[in-house]
């Protein structure tokens, strides 16, 4: 009961027994009921059902868990007691090694909660934008294929004079629309040499006699007129072919729904977590890189009459990023022996697979050797070689001696040139020669394929054995499969004998 009542109660309706003079103006309320269960009780406070948080009211500062139950509005506070300050919110930076404790739950609920790594999304967090261009392009590219020979052999797929077993367009059509084949990209011994006259497939050929089969190199190739090869003319006749850019387009271009649904499904998973993890512009650069080189060491050792497209080279230079980031990090890994199980086994199947006739293993080989150079170059050190003389951790706080190490780079280099190589420990600078070396024997090794391809035109006998299998199956050899060879063998250059040849030839398909 306030104090002010007291002394305005009614003395008719309640007496004071220990006065003995009245007042006539006194008009004393009733009194409240009497609680259920006494204020002082030990047990569950009966008149709040809501957390000390909850029942914290801003307007008179009072915690409602332990308010008094005789309150009628008007009483004097009994309880002045402001809420404590939560001291995670303070404490927590001060501690380094509670900075990421899951079990530490912020006070403060306008703060967003920090996103479990891995849980970004496809959308959100670090959005992978080389990956999804690249997709997008790609399967835009595979439309514009399947409409073509739609065009051009009235059916979206390639089901004569042979069936496509990737259920996708003529090796013409690809050929036309860029992808990697020798006789449009520089001179060749046996065409621009050749004693007669060669029928090329046109890229509308859905027969192997007819009309289909009598085109120009340069209606296949798509090309001027004055580059076809003469009969009996110089391997040095010019102008030569010399389509250079079908070492990059043929990226873009695959054979079937099955090669750019492979391959997408890679992209979309592994090569998606690796651009995460080295970010895009060091990915794009690895992606390119190794698909180019691929595709430059298929076209030295490669056969000469297959032609070559997909972007699987591109995604066995990723297979080789991943590979290094375990052996980098393998102490951190909780089951490093697995994952590198699973790498050696996606590696060796694909590898096999690349020994099938009509397949170019040469571009996988090619793309996996850049994947594993630009990997040491492009990656961090390992934090074991990168840590300097003065990082003396204890076991404890070693992961901030790692992150320290994952954040010097172009940007610390730039800010303080004599401080990124201050205080580097012997093994670091010798790592760093072997990045080096590896660097510039690649770019060696691109400039000698190229010599190679366009003017020194060098084979190798053996190096054959490892994009196919000396089997013979039907009296054909599986590693002379796809071989140009125009000259006539029994002294004749009929028409017929040209186009059964040509026939040989393009039997094979392109993977």
């Amino acid at each position: 009961m306030a104090a002010n009542d007291y002394y305005n109660t009614n003395p008719t309706a309640h007496a004071n027994p220990y006065h003995d003079y009245d007042y006539p103006d006194r008009h004393d309320a009733p009194l409240p009921p009497p609680p259920s269960r006494s204020p002082f009780d030990d047990g569950t406070h009966p008149y709040s059902h809501q957390t000390p948080a909850q029942s914290y009211s801003g307007a008179n500062g009072r915690l409602h868990d332990d308010a008094d139950p005789f309150d009628d509005g008007n009483a004097i506070p009994l309880n002045g007691r402001k809420p404590k300050h939560d001291s995670t919110h303070t404490v927590s930076p001060i501690l380094p090694h509670e900075q990421d404790d899951p079990f530490v739950r912020d006070a403060d609920p306008r703060r967003k909660r920090r996103r479990p790594v891995g849980k970004d999304g496809w959308f959100k967090g670090k959005i992978t934008w080389v990956v999804y261009v690249l997709t997008v392009a790609q399967v835009v590219v595979f439309i514009a294929e399947i409409i073509k020979n739609g065009v051009l052999t009235k059916s979206p797929i390639e089901i004569k004079p042979s069936f496509n077993p990737m259920i996708g367009p003529s090796p013409y059509v690809l050929i036309n629309m860029g992808a990697r084949y020798q006789p449009c990209m520089h001179t060749m011994p046996g065409v621009q040499n050749s004693s007669v006259q060669i029928s090329w497939p046109c890229p509308n050929a859905t027969a192997t006699t007819g009309d289909s089969v009598t085109c120009q190199l340069s209606d296949l190739c798509g090309f001027s007129a004055d580059r076809n090869p003469r009969v009996n003319g110089s391997i040095d006749d010019k102008p030569a072919p010399d389509q250079w850019w079908r070492f990059i387009v043929p990226i873009f271009l695959h054979a079937g729904i099955i090669h750019i649904g492979f391959n997408m499904l890679l992209q979309l998973t592994l090569a998606r977590d690796v651009e995460k993890m080295i970010g895009s512009i060091r990915f794009a650069i690895l992606y390119f890189a190794a698909g180019i080189f691929g595709f430059v060491l298929g076209g030295n050792f490669a056969a000469t009459g297959i032609a070559s497209t997909g972007c699987s080279s591109s995604l066995f230079g990723i297979l080789a990023i991943t590979l290094l980031d375990l052996l980098y990090n393998w102490k951190e890994r909780p089951s490093p022996i697995r994952d590198l199980c699973f790498i050696i086994l996606d590696v060796c199947i694909a590898f096999v697979l690349g020994l099938l006739p009509g397949l170019d293993n040469f571009s996988h080989i090619g793309g996996f050797l850049m994947g594993l150079v630009l990997g040491v170059c492009l990656l961090r050190s390992p934090s074991a070689i990168g840590r300097r003389t003065s990082q003396t951790y204890p076991a404890e706080y070693s992961h901030i001696s790692r992150q320290e190490d994952r954040n010097e780079g172009i940007k610390s280099f730039v800010k303080n040139p004599l401080g990124f190589f201050k205080e580097r420990r012997p093994v670091w600078w010798a790592w760093w020669l072997v990045r080096a070396a590896a660097l510039i024997a690649v770019l060696i090794g691109f400039i000698l394929l190229l010599k190679n391809f366009y003017e020194w035109r060098t084979g190798c006998h053996w190096c054959k054995y490892l994009s196919c299998l000396p089997i013979k199956v039907g009296g054909t050899d599986w590693c002379n499969v796809g071989n140009l060879n125009f000259q006539p063998t029994n002294g004749t250059s009929s028409k017929r004998d040209l186009l059964e040849l040509t026939k040989m030839v393009f039997d094979s398909k392109l993977l």
